[in-house]
């Protein structure tokens, strides 16, 4: 056992995670949490009753979740209960045409029959792809650190590189096997939820594919605010300590160490700093300049991962034209993706995802009662104000009404927003982002931001801003291989 301070700036996913794996190492970990509540973007909000997951709400890659918990000797089961989604969820395409997405495999072959002429033959041929892309990725790519660009661009990680489609886009990619506009986008959807788009995401992404339709899709009972409780819970297990309410000014640092953090409660010591905040508030706001390693002019040249228009809302009926996930998918598709990374607005038709956790789990409303969560993708660092909002409300609420065939305004008792203000005012979210960086070619692997500071010797980063990327699962990779690389460097 040794005395080493780490102190770790935020309380999501990304801090916990890493947390509890250096206090299992060894080391004294305190997280300072600038909110009233561990979870970071994954909150969970209480009203009359209702309670909703403020940020992710699909559980995917069950794997992470399981080698995580086992390097504690663990198992999700002794924190969480989990079901398995059927169907996995509802697609609408416009306002005439739907489809459910079956859990089971055989019912998944039937479906893309009915859909496209051997369907099935070619999502086979596909998901054979796609689960080799996800098989080598997780063996060789994302849980590996990189350090320089000759880490990545070596002879074995190019050459299986091109195997894994890394240097062409997911659209692409998508094409060889499915003309189908529908059927593509069924595919296409979750780089959304990656920040990007099917144009400037690597074909790799198509393992989500496999994901989506081999893994299954799961919820967490009590929602993905229990998933907090249980990472919150294996911290403290662990030794941590997790002071809230902490809203941290800055970092000190004296020749090259950071020694010191300054909160608005007071001061913190340490041998060893881990952030898990906002990789470029962090850098421009709580270092002096000298002590950056990515200056402004760096992240300004970044694309960023979209914001969201987040609507809450508790009704005192229940909705029959929704299942558990469902997915608008506009007919002008591209165009909306064009709003968002190419020319910044408020969408004129978007795409958007609605949330009906209520249909699973009798605990997140009240009786005979409806708790919907609404995403709209828009483009980081818009305009946001309350006129904006009540607008954009009532054009969305409007369209899913006509979508579904059923009111909704009408039977609202409770009701929330929150767009790219308050991901600033939560979390320091630079430009407003739900999500944090884009996975463009450009934005993986090595050239996203480093896990070690440059500039200073005992400081690191973790989250959805560093390797592997975006997403509850890459965030506790990500966690893994930062903790592991502050035990190898400072610890025995």
């Amino acid at each position: 056992m040794h005395t080493k301070k780490v102190l770790v700036i935020g309380a999501g996913f990304g801090g916990l995670s890493a947390a509890a794996l250096l206090a299992r190492d060894g080391f004294k970990v305190t997280v300072l949490e600038k909110n009233e509540q561990t979870g970071g973007r994954a909150r969970v909000w209480r009203k009359d009753g209702f309670v909703f997951d403020m940020g992710p709400s699909w559980y995917l890659m069950p794997d992470v979740f399981e080698k995580y918990f086992a390097l504690f000797n663990k198992k999700t089961q002794d924190y969480y209960k989990l079901v398995r989604l059927d169907p996995n969820y509802r697609a609408f395409f416009g306002t005439k045409k739907t489809v459910d997405v079956p859990a089971q495999r055989k019912e998944i072959d039937k479906l893309f029959d009915e859909l496209t002429p051997n369907g099935s033959a070619k999502l086979k041929e596909y998901l054979y792809v796609a689960q080799y892309q996800y098989e080598i990725a997780m063996q060789e790519f994302m849980y590996r650190d990189y350090k320089t660009i000759f880490d990545f661009f070596n002879w074995k990680v190019i050459t299986k590189g091109i195997r894994l489609k890394i240097f062409e886009n997911f659209d692409k990619f998508a094409r060889r096997y499915f003309e189908d506009t529908d059927i593509r986008k069924i595919l296409e959807y979750t780089v959304v939820f990656l920040g990007g788009s099917p144009n400037n995401t690597p074909g790799l992404y198509s393992i989500m594919s496999h994901v989506d339709f081999d893994l299954g899709v799961w919820y967490p009972c009590g929602g993905i605010g229990q998933l907090v409780r249980a990472f919150t819970k294996l911290a403290e297990e662990q030794g941590v300590n997790i002071l809230l309410n902490q809203d941290v000014k800055k970092i000190d640092v004296v020749q090259g160490r950071a020694n010191k953090i300054m909160t608005d409660k007071g001061e913190f010591e340490a041998d060893i700093i881990l952030v898990n905040a906002d990789y470029q508030f962090a850098e421009t706001q709580l270092l002096e300049g000298e002590f950056r390693t990515y200056d402004q002019s760096y992240w300004e040249k970044k694309k960023m991962g979209p914001s969201a228009f987040l609507i809450y809302l508790g009704l005192n009926k229940r909705i029959s034209g929704l299942l558990h996930h469902n997915l608008y998918l506009d007919p002008s598709w591209d165009e909306h993706f064009r709003s968002i990374f190419d020319d910044p607005v408020w969408p004129g038709s978007p795409s958007y995802y609605v949330s009906c956790p209520s249909k699973t789990d009798k605990t997140v409303a009240p009786e005979g009662c409806e708790n919907l969560f609404v995403l709209v993708p828009v483009a980081p660092g818009l305009e946001d104000n309350e006129s904006i909002r009540e607008r954009y409300f009532r054009k969305t609420i409007t369209h899913l009404e006509k979508l579904i065939g059923e009111s909704i305004c009408d039977h609202i008792v409770v009701k929330r927003t929150f767009a790219h203000n308050d991901f600033k005012e939560a979390y320091n979210a630079y430009k407003g982002t739900a999500l944090g960086m884009s996975h463009t070619l450009l934005q993986t692997a090595v050239f996203r931001p480093a896990h070690h500071s440059k500039k200073v010797e005992n400081l690191y980063y973790t989250g959805s801003y560093n390797h592997p990327g975006i997403g509850v699962p890459m965030v506790i990779i990500s966690s893994q291989i930062v903790s592991k690389t502050i035990s190898d460097r400072h610890g025995r």
